[in-house]
């Protein structure tokens, strides 16, 4: 299995793109969230991947920079199933704010004949703590992160031979979030930015995290491998070097800041 970073950034980045990302291997992908617009499909078509192909979509949440990119999937999708050159149906798994979002924009933006696709081959599955789905042939454990900002679900999936991944978000595990990490192979963490700079990017006070925060907690939970995103962009060519100076004496498995369009193996 492959995880393929769209993109890696925070927000309000410039230089790379909003994060979101695709979990591909046998049984098909899984793209998480979209980013904050069109550019998803560049960064699709950048990776290699297909836009057709991207037949499970998870939403994390309603913000606009993974939101976005999930509504231009959406008119694409339903754009082309109205024209007949798309075959089979999509499935969009997000809690019922996010669905609601997205069922609004589709009457609100698109051509009647084109939402109306929404809800019928384009489903919308509704998802709630706790809630477990077959997807693409991988167990997926939905869950609640607690945020105090908007409503917002992280996963658990499994690996093959047993393994686990688990996306805590774009804010830091809470508790609530700890008994699905822990142990996993792989998780994937927000770092907006080095502890070191904590004064310079504020944070905690966006609800957010550090390198070094992310790297101890993966490091308490027992994590195999970590991965770093939802990061800011001031330094971006030296981003990878930065950030794993800082945790990597933090955290004793593997440490991973991706850049966008990078493939990972999920060994």
């Amino acid at each position: 299995m492959r995880l393929t970073m769209l993109g890696t950034g925070n927000a309000l980045v410039t230089k790379c793109y909003n994060t979101c990302f695709v979990i591909d291997g046998e049984g098909g992908p899984v793209m998480v969230d979209g980013g904050g617009g069109n550019a998803v499909l560049r960064q699709l078509e950048l990776a290699g991947l297909d836009w057709r192909d991207m037949r499970d979509v998870f939403v994390t949440h309603k913000h606009i920079d993974h939101l976005l990119g999930v509504v231009w999937m959406v008119r694409m999708i339903c754009q082309h199933m109205e024209q007949g050159d798309y075959d089979g149906e999509a499935r969009i798994y997000a809690n019922g704010e996010v669905c609601d979002l997205l069922r609004s924009a589709a009457n609100d933006l698109l051509p009647a004949k084109h939402a109306r696709h929404l809800g019928e081959r384009l489903a919308l599955t509704e998802v709630h703590d706790g809630d477990a789905a077959d997807i693409c042939g991988r167990r997926m454990e939905f869950f609640d992160i607690g945020s105090t900002k908007a409503a917002q679900m992280g996963f658990r999936m499994g690996l093959p031979e047993g393994g686990t991944l688990v996306c805590c978000g774009d804010e830091p595990c809470s508790e609530r979030g700890e008994r699905y990490a822990r142990g996993a192979s792989w998780m994937l963490h927000e770092a907006f930015c080095l502890r070191s700079q904590a004064d310079v990017f504020h944070p905690y006070e966006k609800h957010h995290s550090t390198v070094a925060d992310a790297c101890e907690l993966a490091e308490r939970l027992g994590v195999g491998n970590l991965v770093l995103y939802h990061t800011e962009d001031a330094n971006l060519a030296r981003r990878g070097e930065l950030y794993l100076a800082e945790g990597a004496p933090l955290f004793g498995g593997g440490l991973y800041v991706p850049d966008d369009l990078e493939t990972i193996e999920l060994l």
